[in-house]
């Protein structure tokens, strides 16, 4: 029987990838339920071509555009936040690919594993923000969580017949993004065009920006503390301009495991759709001699000052994180509207920190009002700098 399964954020670039996924091995999975946030024609467009029996758009005025579309084709329609998260209880779903960005993944993240279903992560800021709160959550429940990022993906696969013991350190790599080789100074006059051009990866715009700030790098240290259970304190990263190692495993005889592959998405999605099974594929494949220089080094602090926070939240549990992400995505969308600039970034998010109480050990509904404080004082912030 194929694995039935939930894409949420199926409009996103890790959602058109993982139905390429689905649309390849026909046999092995089936689109179940889509749900995106606000494409509406795109989402109706994907629901015609793969038939899930449900559909859901967040933005409820754009309900009666997606019933209209598809109630003739016998697709369940819904909209709104309740009707995504409800749709993890599916019980027509086996697994959730969580393709996401940012906090919108949290609650429903949360939903599927009180469900009990198989995640596919690929939204990092779910661990980012609550880690300490889903990973108490997922050890009460059957759910389990399979990494689709490339990096965390790389380290899950190193890790595979080794013992928690054996592990000495966690290697993340970073392309650098597209500001590896500027100064400090050209630093303060880049575009949200430069920002946008990543010299690797296509994906959305606010993905993009966080890895030209290197703050994607700071939420996958975050990320590994909390699916692979190491310290802080042992997960570093690298550049690796040529994005061919996605990340590295140090083990504690001094050997060290790493994952190369090819810059494309498809290769961790069809890893962990398949439950860590490798697919034949016809995707194009890594040739060695291709790629017979790889280099690596270490990220500068001062240039990316966004990277010192992974360090920043985790010896500060509780609720830093959730405030640095909030405060990011405040900070990131001013950045691609003009309203503030790249530099500004990583002051905004501190100044946001110092503005939130601390809670040491925070429930759900203190990570959700955390979220909400931070927010208005990320807007706040920009409002009084704005450029």
């Amino acid at each position: 029987m194929a694995q039935r399964i939930a894409v949420l954020g199926s409009t996103g670039s890790i959602g058109t990838q993982t139905l390429d996924v689905i649309e390849r091995y026909p046999d092995l999975f089936t689109a179940r339920v889509l749900i995106a946030g606000s494409k509406v024609d795109m989402l109706i467009e994907q629901c015609r071509n793969f038939r899930p029996r449900r559909a859901v758009i967040a933005r409820e005025d754009l309900y009666a555009t997606l019933s209209e579309a598809l109630s003739p084709l016998g697709i369940e329609c819904a909209a709104g936040a309740d009707a995504v998260a409800d749709a993890m209880d599916d019980p027509d779903v086996d697994t959730v690919v969580t393709a996401t960005v940012g906090y919108s993944g949290l609650l429903p993240t949360i939903r599927a594993i009180k469900a009990g279903k198989r995640i596919g992560l690929a939204n990092k800021e779910t661990l980012v923000v609550a880690g300490q709160l889903v990973t108490g959550l997922l050890a009460e429940s059957p759910s389990t969580v399979v990494p689709i990022d490339s990096e965390h993906s790389a380290i899950y696969q190193c890790l595979v017949g080794e013992t928690p013991e054996s592990v000495d350190k966690l290697i993340i790599t970073a392309s650098g993004g597209p500001f590896r080789r500027y100064s400090a100074r050209q630093l303060e006059t880049v575009t949200v065009e430069q920002a946008l051009h990543h010299p690797r990866w296509n994906m959305g715009a606010k993905i993009t920006i966080d890895s030209a700030t290197m703050m994607n790098k700071a939420f996958e240290i975050i990320e590994a503390r909390w699916l692979f259970g190491i310290p802080g304190e042992r997960i570093t990263a690298v550049i690796h301009p040529q994005a061919i190692v996605h990340s590295m495993v140090q083990f504690v005889d001094g050997a060290v495991k790493a994952q190369l592959g090819l810059p494309d998405m498809h290769l961790p999605i069809r890893y962990a759709l398949a439950d860590a099974t490798r697919l034949e594929s016809d995707c194009p494949k890594l040739t060695v001699a291709d790629y017979s220089r790889l280099t690596f080094s270490q990220p500068d602090p001062h240039k990316f000052p966004c990277l010192t926070l992974a360090r920043y939240a985790l010896d500060r549990p509780g609720n830093t994180a959730c405030i640095i992400n909030a405060a990011n995505e405040i900070a990131v969308d001013a950045f691609l509207h003009g309203r503030i600039g790249f530099t500004s970034i990583y002051p905004l998010i501190m100044a946001t920190v110092d503005r939130i109480d601390h809670i040491d050990s925070p429930s759900l509904d203190d990570y959700i009002a955390t979220d909400s404080e931070a927010r208005a004082a990320a807007r706040e912030w920009v409002a009084d700098h704005s450029l």
